[in-house]
């Protein structure tokens, strides 16, 4: 009864969660297909919910889940009785049942029954097994976002420093053109180098523009290994409002290690480790049990026909009990408990490894995060409105015939770098956020085991249209 109990709560707290995960999924990648269907163009979010949509880890990690809890039911089971048919004592010289009295038919039926408490702890090790699934399918998830939002952000940073040089290009060409125009004149000022300089300008445009889009294309491939043949659809130049979004545990809060690993040891991958350390520590229990003998229940009962002279004769039944006795521990009980706790010991270890460098990436975005915010706010309150007009008056300057054609090209050349810049450091900034949210549990639903926590809503689906990072 209890067995029962304890898988209905496993199921109540694993399995249900684990179902309502995937209709979340499918719901919101049904509506971001939509989006894109409408738009014609791949948007973020519909690249993430299709890559968790088709990841085929999640549906091995749910398989596994299943066949864990079936096993835990399982294991909490006897073994299977054994019956045994004999024909026992026939006289070899006629084979006559009644010839002698000892010759009988026996049936017998033994049960053996497992050491101890082996079979409940065998069943909750499965449970505890078991349990990880979810919390290793959410960091999957979540190890998704941030993969394919990378991904994504570095082809949307290609796409978008080329639209940026085509649209400087047209004005290198109007300026190739005006600079002819002005050395083909008699009263122009323009001399046969600017015109050099300024087709050398557009064939340096189209190198960039050249090594831009195979950035793009290697970006896109890589994505597709995420969501196939998608990834080389056009990008949508708007972004989600949520995306630039910092954490709000981030704000605020004193930036020292106990805070980072109080917010650490809430990641799904750590609470994975703990449900393995619970599973090991079961094992360990598991081993004790060896101290304890096996039992075993036999009984048996055997007939016999009538003796020659038609007497009767009454039939047989035997019962008996077998035990092993565990009396040689050293080399066997003790080590294989030595062994179990060192397994224990080790996956221990594991984890504070893994938290050590969860929290060595959670301080290195978080430092990250205040630079690129430091650079961003600088380009866009100061360099980039002095680059533009710094190179509108070298331009104006160049035709009042007060300045040089060179000058005016490398101004407009480091405006249009500056603007390139400045685009790499809010794509930057935004992957950065999204290692981020991987590593803080802010804004997503963690699946506690044993745990009636309220969680945060779920806040993938909302998008804003027309936000640029």
């Amino acid at each position: 009864m209890n067995i029962q109990r304890s898988f209905l709560l496993l199921f109540l707290l694993v399995g249900v969660p684990a179902f309502a995960e995937e209709k979340v999924a499918q719901e919101q990648f049904a509506q971001t297909q939509l989006d894109q269907d409408q738009t014609g163009k791949l948007t973020l979010e519909a690249a993430i919910a299709q890559a968790i949509a088709s990841d085929p880890w999640l549906n091995g990690s749910r398989y596994r889940e299943d066949a864990l809890t079936s096993e835990s039911i399982s294991a909490s089971t006897l073994p299977d009785p054994k019956v045994s048919l004999m024909a026992a004592n026939f006289p070899t010289d006629s084979f006559d049942i009644n010839q002698e009295p000892m010759t009988q038919l026996t049936v017998g039926v033994s049960q053996m029954f497992p050491r101890g408490d082996s079979l409940a702890l065998t069943s909750r090790q499965k449970q505890e097994l078991a349990a990880q699934e979810p919390l290793l399918r959410q960091d999957r998830q979540d190890k998704v976002t941030a993969t394919v939002t990378q991904l994504w952000l570095e082809a949307y940073r290609a796409q978008e420093s080329i639209r940026l040089i085509e649209q400087d290009r047209a004005l290198f060409e109007h300026l190739v053109d005006a600079t002819k125009a002005s050395y083909s004149s008699a009263l122009g000022r323009a001399r046969q180098q600017d015109i050099i300089r300024a087709q050398l300008e557009l064939t340096r445009l189209d190198d960039r523009l050249t090594v831009l889009r195979q950035q793009r294309e290697s970006a896109q491939q890589r994505l597709s290994e995420w969501i196939g043949g998608q990834a080389s659809l056009p990008l949508a130049q708007t972004l989600s409002s949520k995306l630039g979004e910092e954490p709000t545990l981030v704000m605020g809060q004193p930036k020292n290690d106990r805070w980072l690993y109080e917010q650490i040891n809430r990641h799904p991958l750590l609470l994975a480790f703990d449900q393995r350390i619970e599973a090991m520590q079961t094992g360990v229990e598991l081993a004790q049990q060896k101290y304890k003998p096996e039992w075993g229940l036999t009984a048996q009962y055997g007939y016999r026909d009538d003796d020659p002279m038609g007497r009767d004769r009454a039939d047989l039944f035997s019962v008996g009990v077998t035990f092993d006795l565990p009396l040689f521990t050293d080399n066997r009980q003790d080590k294989e408990v030595s062994a179990a706790t060192s397994r224990a010991e080790a996956l221990r270890t594991d984890k504070l490894l893994m938290a050590r460098k969860l929290m060595a990436e959670l301080d290195t975005s978080i430092v990250q995060i205040q630079r690129l915010n430091e650079r961003r706010t600088l380009y866009d309150q100061q360099l980039l409105p002095q680059m533009a007009e710094q190179a509108e008056a070298a331009l104006t300057a160049y035709n009042n015939d007060d300045g040089d054609f060179a000058e005016a090209v490398r101004a407009r050349i480091a405006e249009l770098n500056a603007k390139i810049d400045f685009l790499t450091i809010k794509v930057d900034r935004l992957k950065t956020l999204a290692e981020l949210n991987y590593l803080l549990p802010t804004n997503r639903s963690v699946l506690l085991p044993q745990s009636h926590a309220k969680q945060s809503p779920a806040t993938n689906g909302n998008r804003t249209e027309g936000m640029t990072p």
